[in-house]
C-alpha cells in the first residue's frame, strides 16, 4: 500500500532579486511513496489538500548524502577520548597503528556502529568503507564491520573495500589475505601508495591488477604521494587499465599528486581520467600546507568526483566532525564559492552528482520513479544548507525514516 508525505518543500527553479542575483524558488508538495520505497506521484500541496499522511511541516528535501571514503574500523568513537601520539613519519604512524590493532579489533562492531549512526544522523544513506586487511588481525575487522553494516541495512547501502593499510608487498601473506577478504564480503580491492609504502610502483600495481582481474572487482587506490612520483603512479595505472581493458572500474582516493601540477597538465590528465572512466574521491584536506586537488577542472572534464570524511577521531587524527556536508562547506570556502547557484551545484559532490536543480536552474530531482530517499531539514534552499550546515536533519531511505533516538 502506498503512503503520502505532506508539505515537503522542493526546489522548483530560479528567479532574480532586484539586483540581478539568483534566488532559488521552492514550493510545497505532497509525495506518494510506494510500498517498496519508490516515488509514485508528486502533487503541489495546494492542489491536494485532503491527503492523509506524514506532515513534513514545510521542511526542505535534499538528495541523501554519499560518504565515499570512510574507515569504520579505525575510529575511537564510543571509547574514551584519545589524542594522537606524535610521530616523525608515516612509517612510525603505521607501526603505532599496528600495535593497537588486536586490542581495537575486539570492539570493532561497537565502534563501527557508533560511526554509522553518526553518518545516518547527518543524512548519509550510502557508505564506502575501507577495512584493514593485514597480517596482524587478518579478517577480524572485516567480520565486525560487516555485522555493524548489516544491522543498519534498512537505512543505508554500502560498499566494503579490502584495504592493505600496511602495504601489499611488505608482508608475503598479504596478496592471499586480500583474496580471502574478497571471498568473504569485501566487494572492492584497495591499494595504497605503491611508491611511498610498497617501494615498488611497478610490482605493486601489477599485483593489484592481477588480483582485481582475478575477482572482477573495482579498485580504489589511496594515492597520498605528491609531486612527480604521485602523478607518475596514477598515470602508470591508467596505462595498465588501457592494456588490460579494465576501464570504468577504478577510483583514485586523495590523488594528491594532482595538486601541484600546472593547470594545462591537470586539464590533460582530467581528460585521460574521463577516457578511462576513473572517478576521484577527495577528503578536502584542511592543512594550510597542502593545496586542494583541482576538483573544478576534473568536473569540467566530466570526471565523477565524490567526497568522504576519511578516518575521524582515530590514531591518525582527533579532529573532524564526521559530517560529510562539512566537507562541501570547506571546499566552497577554500575555493571562493559563495553565490547561490555554485553553492547549490556543489551539493552534487556528496549526492552522487544529484542536485535538485540543474546548472541552468531547471528542476531535475525528485521525480516519479526515483528512490524515495531524502534528507529533510529546516533551510530555505540547498545553497543555504551548504553554507550554514543545519544541525537538524532527518534521513529517509527508501521510504523509511531513520529514528535518531
Amino acid at each position: 500500500m502506498s503512503r503520502w508525505l505532506k508539505n515537503v518543500r522542493l526546489e522548483t527553479g530560479e528567479s532574480r532579486h532586484s539586483d540581478g542575483t539568483v534566488k532559488t524558488e521552492t514550493e510545497l508538495f505532497n509525495i506518494e511513496i510506494s510500498e517498496d520505497g519508490v516515488i509514485q506521484t508528486l502533487v503541489p500541496s495546494l492542489e491536494h489538500t485532503e491527503t492523509d499522511g506524514m506532515d513534513m511541516g514545510g521542511r526542505l528535501a535534499l538528495p541523501p548524502f554519499k560518504e565515499m571514503h570512510n574507515h569504520l574500523d579505525k575510529t575511537y568513537l564510543s571509547l574514551g577520548f584519545r589524542a594522537c601520539r606524535p610521530v616523525k613519519n608515516l612509517s612510525e604512524r603505521l607501526k603505532l597503528e599496528a600495535a593497537e590493532l588486536e586490542t581495537l579489533a575486539e570492539t570493532v562492531e561497537q565502534r563501527a556502529s557508533a560511526m554509522i549512526e553518526l553518518h545516518l544522523k547527518n543524512g548519509v544513506n550510502h557508505i564506502r568503507t575501507h577495512v584493514n586487511i593485514d597480517p596482524f588481525i587478518k579478517l577480524k575487522n572485516l567480520e565486525g564491520v560487516k555485522r555493524a553494516l548489516e544491522s543498519y541495512k534498512e537505512y543505508l547501502t554500502y560498499e566494503i573495500v579490502a584495504f592493505p593499510q600496511h602495504g601489499l608487498l611488505l608482508h608475503e601473506e598479504m596478496p592471499d589475505l586480500l583474496r580471502e577478504a574478497l571471498q568473504s564480503g569485501a566487494g572492492i580491492l584497495g591499494g595504497l601508495d605503491p611508491a611511498g609504502i610498497d617501494g615498488n610502483v611497478e610490482k605493486s600495481l601489477e599485483m593489484t591488477m592481477e588480483i582485481a582481474k582475478e575477482y572482477g572487482v573495482d579498485v580504489d587506490m589511496h594515492f597520498h604521494d605528491r609531486g612527480h612520483i604521485g602523478y607518475y603512479t596514477m598515470d602508470r595505472w591508467l596505462d595498465m587499465v588501457s592494456a588490460e581493458d579494465y576501464q570504468g572500474k577504478t577510483t583514485f582516493s586523495h590523488a594528491f599528486g594532482l595538486s601541484q601540477l600546472q593547470p594545462g597538465v591537470q586539464q590533460n590528465f582530467a581528460r585521460k581520467l574521463k577516457q578511462y572512466d576513473v572517478s576521484i574521491m577527495s577528503t578536502i584536506p584542511i592543512s594550510v600546507n597542502h593545496k586542494v586537488i583541482p576538483i573544478d577542472i576534473l568536473k569540467e572534464n566530466g570526471v565523477a568526483v565524490g567526497l568522504g570524511c576519511d578516518g575521524f577521531y582515530d590514531s591518525w587524527s582527533p579532529f573532524v566532525s564526521g559530517d560529510i556536508m562539512e566537507k562541501v562547506n570547506h571546499f566552497c570556502d577554500y575555493t571562493g564559492k559563495s553565490t547561490e547557484r555554485v553553492l547549490r551545484n556543489s551539493l552534487g559532490l556528496i549526492t552522487g552528482g544529484i542536485t535538485p536543480l540543474d546548472d541552468k536552474g531547471n528542476q531535475q530531482w525528485p521525480k516519479p520513479g526515483d528512490e524515495a530517499s531524502f534528507v529533510f531539514t529546516d533551510v530555505s534552499c540547498s545553497a543555504e544548507a551548504v553554507a550554514r550546515l543545519p544541525e537538524d536533519r532527518q534521513l529517509m531511505h527508501r521510504g523509511i525514516l531513520f529514528n535518531k533516538d
